[in-house]
């Protein structure tokens, strides 16, 4: 995974670094990238869609072959903390 363009805070004890962009120019962070597994590869994808500070999509790469696994649409979850 490249460098991460900001490191923040997350729930729990662990640091995470998470890359974090505007997809769609509007200010706000809608789209999450994490590495959950700490070898360097992203493997958790989250998106805020509708631009409400919630996740509307997480996609999960479990074999990190660059195509997601697992889809869950409309799980409604908050974003990692501090990145809203």
């Amino acid at each position: 995974m490249s460098e991460p363009q900001e490191v923040i805070e997350t729930r729990g004890e662990d640091r995470v670094d998470l890359l974090k962009s505007d997809a769609n120019g509007d200010g706000r962070t809608d789209v999450w990238v994490s590495d959950t597994d700490g070898d360097g590869k992203p493997d958790l994808y989250q998106f805020d869609t509708d631009g409400d500070g919630k996740v509307d999509v997480t996609m999960v790469d479990l074999d990190e072959d660059g195509t997601p696994d697992l889809i869950v649409d409309g799980d409604g979850g908050l974003p990692p903390s501090g990145t809203v």
